[in-house]
């Protein structure tokens, strides 16, 4: 009995000119690598028995997962926007702006507003998509923002915001 998933939110098509680039590269080095699996894959099953063959277990999972992370991509990168150009107001925070916030206790944490494709957790880059973004975004300077997180709600004043040239780079 085929096991069914309810269908996920539809996640914004923005993206940064580098992480569309990205996930280009990626979509053809998968294609490249792909060919490489293959050939070991076949080499693997020519050794005969392949319900204990570890190496033509491994390659079947390898491809399956290449496979899937390549459809995924065919379907994405057709989809996706990059944002080429600041937005026409820079005092409020939109796509791709570095934002910094102050939270009660005056600890201050600097985020960068990007796309669901290429949101990095240990950058501080965060999914236009997540509360704390949507909270965010069209907020200016000095404004307060009520989030609320797994630890219970937060508050957080906007204290700087800017659109440098789009790069990979914490601030």
């Amino acid at each position: 009995m085929p096991r069914y998933r309810s269908p996920q939110p539809r996640k914004s098509p923005y993206i940064t000119p580098q992480g569309y680039a990205a996930l280009d590269t990626e979509a053809r080095e998968l294609w490249v690598k792909r060919r490489e699996v293959t050939a070991a894959l076949s080499a693997a099953a020519a050794e005969g028995d392949r319900s204990e063959n570890a190496e033509y277990i491994y390659r079947k999972k390898q491809l399956r997962e290449m496979d899937r992370r390549i459809r995924y991509l065919q379907r994405r990168l057709p989809e996706l926007k990059a944002v080429r150009e600041p937005p026409s107001d820079p005092a409020r925070v939109f796509f791709a702006a570095w934002v910094s916030v102050e939270d009660e206790a005056g600890d201050e944490t600097t985020y960068r507003i990007v796309g669901p494709d290429e949101f990095d957790p240990k950058t501080n880059w965060i999914s236009m998509d997540s509360p704390v973004a949507r909270a965010l975004l069209g907020k200016g300077l000095d404004q307060e923002v009520s989030v609320e997180t797994p630890a219970g709600r937060k508050r957080l004043w906007v204290t700087a915001i800017r659109y440098d040239a789009i790069s990979h780079t914490a601030p």
